[in-house]
């Protein structure tokens, strides 16, 4: 051995480099993940001056659009608004020469330069309705960039819960509100105009009455999430106020949307006022949050920058102690050695009586003494371990129990065959058998105004979070219904948001594919993206109603809108309709063969003419008998509908 063949000398310069090389890649390590974080707040800070610029840009264009839709494009105003947001963009080039190249904004923004520039040149020639839908692509412009800004600056990335939900409020709640009162003070100033209020009037007022509630609501819990959650406690006091302006402006403006609504004659009602105040109160306050977010992101610079030099300083100091105690070590080991090798001499020359003295109590003299503490220590450690051993068959057991216990929950809320029974025009029969003790399938029906709503999904993997996200599902899709949702877009978004939200909450990557049929008087309407919807005509033919452009994952993006459609089918008397997930048409037998989808349309064909209830025990069988001894990797989860 290479220590054996030194001399301690040697040896403790060797032990000497062996510490020094790692502590100088520890601390290399260290700083560098310090300064990684120290940029990654600086880069925050970045986004945060674009956002600035932006913002100052995006506030005009509201300001604008009033003015050129319900005024005269050729006013005195209304020009020097143009010249105004003309030399914003221009400012806001300038600031993108100087952080495009880090944001990646530079397309993005040479988009809605391109926009705004044709909208200039066709204002004075194109219709209202033209000039709206390109005020939108506008926006949606805006958006997009605040978007990109917002993923490259990190800033929708941020650790900490006050500084995330700060930028939260201005990248999304603020400037969805701020959109909605634009579209509000169009919309009445459009009812003064015209004196009158349509029924599409009062439906778009209806919709924003909602996404305006809605948003007061988010930015009030979105921003006491944030003051709860600040270690300096100088958001409270410093945002409170204009938060709580904002909200009384906006629920003041909900009542006089609601008055408007109530009365026979609305158009002696005017919401410009308020919507001017709330818009003016939403900018104040984007203002505000973006200084309270500069100054949290600055101080978390400089706290890190404290850490390098107090690190540095603790780091130095801990190598003089070391680099004492190390030379202390050194004489003391000499002095022992040259102690016992005085003693052997003399005793090789014959001095018997020799008795060897060490003016030392170190390990040398206490060797038998360690070993006996060393005993005593395992006994004790042993008696520590059958303690734990004992504690952690306790805990299995909780566990056990636990997963019990939700595994009986998830099968009380699935359909009662009673309730399927019940529902007129249609046999439906329903199987669900998790693979581990809790699934992550989900299927249910509901029976609502006359209408029939099934709903089937699948989370990725099995077990506790699977379940609990597949709970989340059912218990979001029936609420919705339940409340008379029943656009597939808005309500497919809004179950996607609460598990997007939820599983991030959770710091999970679970997501589901989900997939909703509305059916009345024989007609299906189909939503969301899932395995295909199987169809056996009463003569035995296939059809397949594939779903994958009929939706999109939840879970995976914050919204799906743009992603959901819907197609219809029509069932006659004696057609089938199947839903199935992917624990059937995946599953293998001992040769690793999967049962696939020509297996169940064999079976389909042969027992269509059976009731619903004979053709799931079919399917289920011959899938049972396809698996054989092999374990069960997936849930497995099949509904059978029959037209009557």
């Amino acid at each position: 051995m290479l220590m054996n063949r030194l001399k301690y000398p040697q040896k403790f310069a060797l032990i000497s480099c062996l510490f020094i090389l790692p502590l100088g890649l520890i601390m290399y390590l260290l700083f560098s993940e310090i300064q990684s974080r120290v940029d990654f707040a600086r880069k925050e800070i970045m986004g945060n001056r674009y956002l600035r610029e932006l913002r100052q840009f995006s506030a005009l264009i509201p300001t604008f659009q009033l003015h050129d839709q319900l005024s005269n494009s050729s006013t005195n105003e209304t020009r020097r608004l143009e010249q105004e947001i003309t030399q914003r963009l221009q400012t806001l080039e300038f600031l993108d020469r100087e952080l495009g190249a880090t944001l990646l904004t530079t397309k993005k923004l040479q988009q809605m330069r391109q926009s705004w520039n044709t909208l200039q040149q066709n204002q004075s020639n194109w219709s209202r309705e033209t000039k709206a839908e390109y005020y939108n692509l506008i926006y949606r412009r805006i958006q997009d960039l605040r978007a990109q800004v917002g993923d490259q600056s990190n800033l929708i990335l941020d650790p900490d819960l006050d500084t995330y939900y700060l930028m939260d409020t201005i990248l999304l709640k603020l400037p969805d509100i701020q959109k909605n009162l634009v579209e509000l003070q169009i919309i009445s100033k459009e009812i003064t105009r015209s004196k009158q209020i349509t029924p599409v009037d009062k439906a778009r007022l209806i919709v924003l009455l909602g996404i305006i509630q809605d948003g007061a609501s988010d930015l009030q819990r979105n921003t006491e999430t944030a003051f709860q959650n600040n270690p300096l406690h100088n958001l409270r006091p410093k945002l409170s106020s204009s938060v709580n302006q904002l909200i009384q402006d906006l629920q003041q403006l909900t009542t006089q949307i609601n008055s408007i609504l109530e009365l026979k004659d609305p158009a002696k009602i005017t919401l410009d006022a308020q919507t001017q105040l709330s818009l003016k109160d939403s900018f104040i306050l984007w203002d505000k949050t973006l200084l309270e977010l500069d100054f949290l992101l600055q101080h978390r610079i400089d706290g890190f920058i404290q850490k390098q030099v107090f690190i540095s300083i603790f780091v130095c100091i801990i190598l003089v102690i070391v680099t004492y105690l190390f030379i202390g070590f050194y004489r003391g080991v000499m002095q022992t050695i040259s102690g016992l090798s005085s003693a052997s001499k003399q005793m090789i020359a014959g001095s018997l009586q020799v008795a060897v003295t060490l003016d030392s109590r170190d390990e040398l003299a206490e060797v038998v003494k360690s070993f006996n503490n060393i005993a005593g220590a395992l006994v004790k450690a042993n008696q520590e371990i059958t303690g734990l051993n004992t504690q952690l068959q306790a805990e299995n057991l909780r566990m056990s129990t636990e997963l019990e216990v939700t595994r009986r929950l998830q099968q009380m809320i699935l359909p009662l065959e009673e309730e399927l029974a019940q529902l007129g025009g249609l046999d439906i029969a329903g199987f669900m058998e998790p693979a581990a003790e809790v699934g992550g399938d989900y299927y249910d029906v509901l029976h609502q105004n006359g209408k029939i709503n099934i709903g089937i999904g699948d989370v990725t993997g099995h077990g506790l979070e699977s379940g609990v996200v597949m709970i989340m599902a059912q218990t979001a899709v029936r609420t919705l219904i339940a409340n008379g949702e029943s656009d597939p877009a808005r309500l497919l978004n809004a179950v996607n948001r609460i598990i997007y939200d939820n599983t991030r909450r959770m710091k999970s990557r679970k997501n589901m594919t989900l997939a909703l049929l509305e059916y009345e008087a024989g007609a299906l309407r189909l939503s969301g993206q899932h395995e295909e919807l199987i169809v056996v005509r009463q003569d035995g033919t296939i059809e397949q109603v594939d779903t994958l452009d009929l939706g999109f994952p939840l879970g995976i993006e914050s919204d799906i809108t743009s992603f959901v459609a819907e197609t219809k089918v029509n069932l006659q008397c004696g057609d089938i309709a199947i839903l199935y997930t992917d624990g059937i048409t995946e599953a293998m037998n001992a040769q690793r063969q999967q049962y696939g989808l020509e297996r169940m349309y064999a079976v389909l064909q042969e027992n269509r003419d059976r009731s619903v209830h004979e053709i799931r025990q079919a399917v289920i069988q011959d899938v049972m008998r396809h698996i054989g001894e092999q374990k069960v990797f997936d849930d497995i989860t099949l509904v059978v509908m029959k037209q009557k």
